[in-house]
């Protein structure tokens, strides 16, 4: 069972290679595909000793091989980071549907999160991929119901989950914008982020997940505040937030959800 977690562990890094070139490629509206992956600095190509995830960084300690220029801690990070995603999944769920589904929202939701705090969007074609992911899994769930994520076989439990989240971040961008007469207080990309996560995970977990991004929000933005390293009136990105919400009730989400409805029932 163990030589499992190295096959899904090495399987995270080279996915995690890829979330790296959707990072970089995606707010450029460069191509994903074409041309091949070279050096941000000098621009040359770069070969196989180059493409090894992490370890490549390590070998080259951390520079270029053609020009020197040092290349970003964060590449590796990104890479360790998916690798780590995958293996809690893996152990989570197995070699299972809801693992394979959620490794591939999880490999979007890994580029959202990194886009979004360097440019303050969130691209609407990943949000469609994660859309189509989750059709899938839709159509999945209809011929083999996962009671375990969805909560009951009821094959419209999904369909419902694309609306709790984004509506409410919806009222909330309305509000806002009506109160402080500013398009700033949520981004539409936030809204439909929250579909293709509530596609995923159904209204039930889709609620949890929106709690928990919530509040993480709240007490991230309150210690920056706190350090006075953000001002009151001061946005901070809300896609990150998403983004741990929703890994967060990946894993331990009926727990939470269950925390939840009995803290609310007292």
């Amino acid at each position: 069972m163990g030589a499992f977690y190295v096959y899904v562990f090495i399987l995270g890094l080279v996915v995690g290679s890829f979330v790296n070139v959707l990072i970089y490629r995606i707010p450029e509206r460069k191509s994903i595909i074409k041309p091949p992956s070279s050096c941000t600095a000098c621009g040359k190509r770069l070969s196989v000793p180059d493409l090894f995830p992490v370890l490549s960084f390590v070998f080259l300690r951390g520079r270029c091989r053609h020009c020197g220029e040092r290349i970003s801690l964060r590449y590796p990070l990104v890479e360790l980071l998916t690798a780590v995603i995958f293996v809690i999944l893996f152990n989570r769920y197995g070699f299972t549907a809801p693992f394979f589904a959620f490794a591939y929202l999880m490999t979007i939701l890994t580029a959202v999160f990194f886009i979004d705090i360097d440019h303050r969007i969130i691209p609407n074609g990943l949000v469609l991929a994660a859309l189509a992911g989750g059709l899938v899994f839709f159509v999945w769930n209809c011929i083999y119901p996962n009671p375990q994520i969805f909560g009951d076989e009821k094959w419209w439990t999904p369909l419902l989950g694309l609306f709790p989240g984004s509506g409410f971040l919806l009222f909330v961008a309305i509000t806002g914008s009506l109160i402080y007469k500013t398009e700033d207080a949520m981004g539409m990309g936030d809204v439909k982020l929250m579909a293709p996560i509530g596609l995923f995970l159904g209204w039930r977990l889709c609620i949890t997940a929106l709690a928990v991004s919530v509040l993480l929000g709240g007490l991230i933005s309150m210690a920056l505040m706190l350090l006075r390293i953000k001002k009151r009136k001061d946005t901070v990105a809300f896609g990150p937030f998403i983004v741990t919400g929703a890994f967060v009730t990946m894993i331990w989400g009926w727990e939470l959800t269950q925390w939840f409805f009995n803290y609310i029932s007292r």
